[in-house]
This record gives structure tokens, C-alpha cells and sequence, in this order.
């Protein structure tokens, strides 16, 4: 039983891409039908210029879009849609910008307050810390010194003190 042959045939479709296809051909005393022939064709894809976009296909957004005549009814409603939605999105960008001001401002009052507050805490600490001090000051001055030599530890509670 003998092979078929495979022929390949290149073509370009309308996006640049060569297609290559190969097509098994029976030696002329095969019997095959063409039907089963054309069956045994497998498309290639293989870019026509391989050194364009690096042999990748490019994502649908970066594909020319055929442009509509600017007189044509769907042009002027595309315009409209998008003037609206440029009108909307500037609209939200001026509401983020507004509420973030506001937040700002909220924020410099509440830090204004609590630095007054802090300050008003400061003052009482400092004024509570000089009436301890104060106190603690009396309390070593109002300590009197044991009766007797300044060296001589004071006589204990249970001594008789007329000397029995």
C-alpha cells in the first residue's frame, strides 16, 4: 500500500495571515474519494509577514475599525451617546473632587480640635504635676526629725521613760 503525496498550498486571507493547507493526493491507482481527501485537509494558521507584531495576532482594540460616514444617522448617535457619557463622567470626576474636599476640610477640623485639646490636657497635666509636687514637698517638710542626736535612733515605745 502506498503513501499518498501531500501537496501544500499557501494562501492569504483578508487579514494578512497566510493559510497553509495541505491537501493529500492519491497516486493515480488509488481509489479514494475526494471526498475523503479534502477531509484529510488541516488548516494552518501562519501570519504572512512573521516579523510583524512578533508573529502575534492583535487584540480586537488595536484593529482598524471601518470609520462611518460623519453624515450617517448611527454616527450621530454614537457622537451622542458619547458626549453623554463623557458629560457623566466629568460630572462623577467633579463630585469625587467636591466630596474630597469635604473630607478634607472635615479632617482639618477635627485635627484642629483634638490639637486644642491636646494643649488644654497638657496645661492640666503640668498644673496637676506641680500640685503633687507641691504636696510632696509639704509632706518631706512637715517630717520632723526623731527628738535626740541627730545620730541616735529614738528610744523604743515599750522603755519605761523615767527609767524604772
Amino acid at each position: 500500500m502506498s503513501r499518498p503525496s501531500q501537496a501544500k498550498i499557501t494562501t492569504s486571507d483578508h487579514n494578512g495571515v497566510s493559510v497553509i493547507q495541505s491537501q493529500a493526493h492519491a497516486a493515480s491507482s488509488s481509489s479514494l474519494p475526494t471526498a475523503v481527501a479534502r477531509l484529510q485537509q488541516v488548516p494552518q494558521l501562519v501570519p504572512a509577514n512573521p516579523s510583524a507584531a512578533g508573529g502575534k495576532a492583535l487584540p480586537p482594540s488595536k484593529m482598524k475599525k471601518p470609520l462611518a460616514d460623519k453624515d450617517s444617522e448611527e454616527y450621530r448617535q454614537r457622537r451622542e451617546r458619547n458626549n453623554l457619557a463623557v458629560k457623566k463622567s466629568r460630572m462623577r470626576s467633579k463630585q469625587k473632587a467636591m466630596d474630597t474636599q469635604q473630607r478634607v476640610n472635615e479632617l482639618k477640623e477635627e485635627n484642629e480640635r483634638l490639637e486644642a485639646k491636646i494643649k488644654l490636657l497638657s496645661k492640666e497635666l503640668s498644673v496637676l504635676k506641680d500640685l503633687f509636687l507641691e504636696h510632696a514637698h509639704n509632706l518631706a517638710d512637715n517630717v520632723q526629725p526623731p527628738a535626740g542626736a541627730e545620730g541616735a535612733s529614738p528610744a523604743p515605745n515599750n522603755a519605761p521613760a523615767n527609767g524604772q
